[in-house]
């Protein structure tokens, strides 16, 4: 067994808001949409190895109902962030930011050699806009004065 997609639904206040981010701002192209009864609505965007589901809480309960009969959604505990590969981190930092995003933190070098910023996005889903810059660098780095070590193994 394998599994075929991973779809990441992500339950939002305000969905026209989410929309204009995700899809008009960040540029991922909205592959389906749906109503349903009771305001339910849904948007699928793709990401070219992944979907992102932005949901409202009417969709969340509808779907809910149509797989379990009953509500069980409930909120999840720890920390989620979502993370997109982008051409340049710090461009498209700008743009999200200029669309009404939040910083949390500029664009950085990491120990494993890619340009990570850091933002909130509606509904306050942070995100990591990460930009690879070359080969992963090996051995220890400093990151913010803890030590880190990463080992980048090949196959094949």
């Amino acid at each position: 067994m394998s599994a075929l997609q991973l779809r990441l639904v992500l339950e939002t206040a305000d969905l026209d808001a989410a929309l204009a981010f995700y899809r008009d701002t960040l540029g991922l192209p909205e592959l389906e949409s749906y109503e349903g009864e009771g305001g339910a609505r849904v948007a699928i965007l793709g990401v070219p190895t992944a979907t992102l589901e932005l949901a409202n809480a009417a969709q969340v309960a509808m779907i809910d109902d149509v797989e379990v009969g009953r509500a069980v959604a409930h909120p999840f505990p720890l920390r989620v962030r979502v993370a997109f590969e982008v051409q340049d981190a710090a461009a498209t930092t700008t743009t999200l930011v200029d669309a009404g995003a939040v910083p949390v933190a500029p664009p950085t070098r990491t120990p494993w050699n890619s340009l990570n910023a850091r933002i909130e996005g509606p509904d306050g889903m942070q995100l990591t806009a990460f930009q690879e810059l070359a080969p992963a660098l090996t051995g220890s780095a400093k990151v913010r004065g803890s030590a880190y070590s990463r080992r980048r193994e090949r196959c094949g």
